[in-house]
């Protein structure tokens, strides 16, 4: 499987699992439950679903409405340490299991997710 096939294998609905999953915990995270405004996480939960989508070979929404995903640009503003990505990893792996997606598309997302987290790091410990 590669990653255009992610969308095929999970569909819409894993995503929503996935996204939904790891939102129920962030609010109350000590380290990631600062960064998210507690009266735009629904719109962070959407933004990120949409960008996992198109990222994996399905609907291009987030591209359509938001352009380029700049993601280091658009997180500049957030402390991404490495204790935020670890921590991060941790609550997005803990969804993965939980949405219980395909094994394949889940190796898949983990890989891209890990990559992603550490290239975002933008402030030391």
């Amino acid at each position: 499987m590669g990653e255009a096939e992610v969308y095929q294998a999970i569909g819409e609905e894993g995503f929503e699992r996935l996204v939904a999953a790891f939102y129920k915990k962030i609010p109350q995270d000590p380290i990631l439950g600062p960064m998210y405004p507690s009266e735009d996480m629904q719109g962070a939960e959407e933004r990120l679903r949409d960008f996992l989508v198109g990222r994996f070979g399905g609907p291009t929404r987030y591209i359509e409405q938001r352009g380029h995903p700049r993601l280091r640009a658009r997180h500049m503003p957030f402390p991404v340490t490495p204790a935020a990505r670890d921590r991060w990893m941790e609550i997005m792996t803990n969804a993965m299991k939980e949405a219980q997606l395909h094994p394949e598309a889940a190796d898949i997302l983990n890989q891209f997710f890990d990559q992603m987290a550490t290239f975002m790091i933008n402030r030391p410990s």
